[in-house]
């Protein structure tokens, strides 16, 4: 037998070892170990499992923008309105990737962002009602740029306090709340 003839046989051995083990192998799920890692949710933060996106406010009144999550990597830019509203994208350690309304962001730390809700008013002199219906009289008038604290929101309206006005306004002339999302 020459060397050819050998690796030739020694093939075809394999290949019959791996059909005997095809047939051999269950059809059915084995089950996972205790220690196993679970696929995780792409719409959920690695981090905290809580929805991405979602929406959170700047807590003080200034917060460094980096270009990545730690304190090494360079400051872009710094937020400075309080309570101004912010979409979390991405989540690493002790940071959250930010974006605001026009869509600049950048890495943040955790502790600079706050869980209550605000939102910008998009339209010039928005108009706010007493009850979420359009044709109900208006109470008052906001300015485009304007941010208020988000009280809860209907499919098409949410109640909003700016500067100590509450009222409701179509969801359309706010950023910082997601179209069909409903806030008790």
């Amino acid at each position: 037998m020459n060397r050819k003839q050998f690796l030739m046989g020694a093939g075809a051995v394999l290949l019959a070892g791996r059909a005997v083990a095809q047939e051999v192998v269950p059809e059915a799920p084995v089950a996972t170990k205790p220690n196993a890692k679970v696929p995780r949710d792409p719409n959920k933060g690695p981090v905290t499992n809580l929805p991405l996106p979602r929406y959170v406010s700047l807590k003080g009144r200034e917060g460094n923008v980096r270009r990545g999550p730690g304190m090494t990597h360079r400051i872009d830019w710094v937020f400075t309105t309080a309570g101004m509203p912010l979409r979390i994208t991405a989540e690493y350690d002790r940071w959250r990737r930010v974006e605001d309304f026009q869509g600049m962001g950048g890495w943040m730390q955790f502790n600079l962002l706050s869980g209550s809700r605000s939102v910008l008013i998009t339209q010039d002199m928005a108009e706010f009602r007493a009850t979420p219906e359009a044709g109900t009289q208006v109470s008052f008038q906001a300015e485009l740029g304007v941010i208020g604290k988000l009280m809860e929101c209907t499919k098409d309206w949410c109640r909003v306090n700016a500067d100590g006005e509450k009222g409701w306004i179509l969801k359309t002339a706010l950023w910082g709340v997601d179209p069909n999302e409903v806030i008790d």
